[in-house]
């Protein structure tokens, strides 16, 4: 007989090691029978584990229970295979036991099954027992001893048994037939969940901001279930595609991690694997089980960075009339660098989040904004938005509207014009970078100020702003629908 104590008390513990013991016919697979390991993660949730174990398999029909896998395994991408004598043994069936042992999974397996309940004496010492029939496990334990029903037992529950398909750790059972050598090194292979990787960047801009220094960090976070001891660690980048059940179009979006080659001490590998990019952490490490582990992937420093402050507009104001657009405006302030080799850089970056700092007058380094980047390969640019100007406003107004012609929206004409005032409270002149989105065919009939065409609904100014002062901007559209 094998005891715990009574609901909420019970000693579970003890019955971890009697529980496998129970299972006679099994040959037992455990982390001490470990050779190697390695962990390729992708982004949003995914991993492919591959455990490799040396393990004693009886001839002929045999169960082999893989303990201390992943707890979120994928069972049916589940495929053992022998490394050491290929082909010497063919998987007939396999159980993945995920029901953990614990007090109240016990409890729940024997409602309608008979148990012996221990009281103590607390004056004498004496134990009685009597045998009792579980009803209920929902929230607490509800008893019937003979005649009566009980329920918040003190003293012991005494279980005949551990049922079969409680296991302490999770399992994978594999009904195997071994035509080859009793000791083989095998190698399960798996895809599980738990397992996910991001990319953070931490960025310094020089005093001029012209110049940044970055270093980037992959997180790892595992809540799978399991530890992944002296790991060999793989990151995957690029778009996965994963089919998912109940016809949900899903995909996993992985992160094409930064080549670690950016840094003298380069600590990654990378390679092309199909479509996507494969880098290869060059030591092992351990994953543990609920951890968030961060590793070092680049850091450059002297990267050429422009500095931008915009002004955005929109394009409903050219359809009517419109009077004031706003006062004290924000103008949004951006800095951006090229991954370029010639930037000291030129490695396929990651998606994630990049924040940065600058060194304010004492030398401390302080936080100015954030901003969340996808994927940028090799040549492309990185812009980042950092926040909104606080010493750069501007007002703006429509100080003329009319419909030159038209009788539907298909074929109005309208000319408007507008004023822009751009107003500096710093110590030094700035350039802002004026956008207006203009819909229809439009055309800019005058202007105070020399204006581009950045895309064929956007025109672009320009605008030198002299310290502590302000700069006035007017100008006249013709726009057809």
């Amino acid at each position: 007989m094998r005891t715990v104590s009574a609901p909420f008390a019970l000693a579970a513990l003890g019955l971890l090691t009697q529980a496998s013991l129970a299972q006679t016919t099994e040959q037992r697979s455990t982390l001490a029978d470990q050779q190697e390991v390695a962990v390729t993660i992708y982004n949003e949730n995914l991993a492919l584990v591959k455990d490799q174990r040396r393990v004693s398999l009886k001839p002929g029909a045999t169960a082999l229970a893989f303990r201390d896998v992943s707890a979120r395994m994928r069972p049916e991408t589940a495929q053992l295979r022998s490394v050491s004598a290929p082909g010497s043994f063919s998987v007939l069936e396999q159980n993945f036991d995920f029901d953990l042992l614990t007090p109240q999974k016990m409890l729940e397996k024997y409602v309608g099954q008979t148990v012996n309940v221990v009281r103590t004496n607390p004056a004498t010492g004496v134990e009685t027992s009597e045998v009792a029939t579980v009803l209920s496990a929902n929230n607490g334990v509800v008893l019937k001893i003979g005649e009566r029903i009980e329920t918040g037992i003190p003293g012991r529950l005494v279980f005949g048994d551990v049922p079969a398909n409680l296991r302490d750790r999770p399992t994978l059972v594999m009904a195997l037939d071994n035509t080859g050598a009793t000791q083989q090194d095998v190698e399960l292979s798996y895809l599980t969940g738990g397992l996910a990787w991001k990319a953070d960047y931490v960025v310094e801009l020089n005093a001029t901001d012209d110049k940044l220094d970055i270093s980037g960090w992959v997180t790892l976070t595992n809540t799978s279930g399991a530890t992944y001891r002296n790991a060999k660690l793989q990151l995957v980048a690029g778009d996965v595609n994963q089919v998912v059940p109940e016809m949900l179009n899903a995909r996993v979006k992985t992160m094409a991690a930064p080549a670690a080659a950016m840094a003298k001490d380069s600590r990654m590998a990378e390679e092309s694997l199909f479509e996507y990019h494969l880098y290869t952490l060059g030591r092992p490490t351990t994953i543990a089980e609920n951890q968030t582990k961060q590793v070092a992937l680049l850091s450059a420093t002297g990267v050429p960075a422009r500095k931008e402050l915009l002004l955005q507009g929109n394009d409903y104001y050219y359809q009517g009339a419109s009077g004031e657009l706003g006062q004290k405006i924000k103008v949004g302030v951006f800095v951006e660098f090229d991954n370029k080799e010639a930037a000291h850089l030129g490695m396929p970056l990651p998606k994630g989040v990049v924040r940065v700092y600058k060194k304010d007058g004492t030398g401390n380094a302080q936080f100015i904004g954030e901003d969340r980047v996808d994927h940028t390969p090799k040549n492309e640019k990185v812009r980042l938005k950092l926040g909104d100007a606080f010493d750069v406003t501007a007002d703006k107004k429509q100080t003329d509207f009319k419909k030159l012609s038209g009788t539907s929206k298909y074929n109005y004409v309208f000319e408007s014009a507008y004023e822009l005032v751009l107003k500096n409270a710093k110590k030094e002149a700035v350039t802002v970078t004026v956008q207006e989105p203009v819909p229809g065919d439009w055309q800019i009939l005058n202007t105070s100020h020399t204006y581009t065409k950045g895309a064929a609904n956007t025109a672009v100014w320009k605008i030198n702003v002299p310290a502590e002062g302000s700069t006035v901007v007017t100008y006249r559209a013709l726009v057809r629908y």
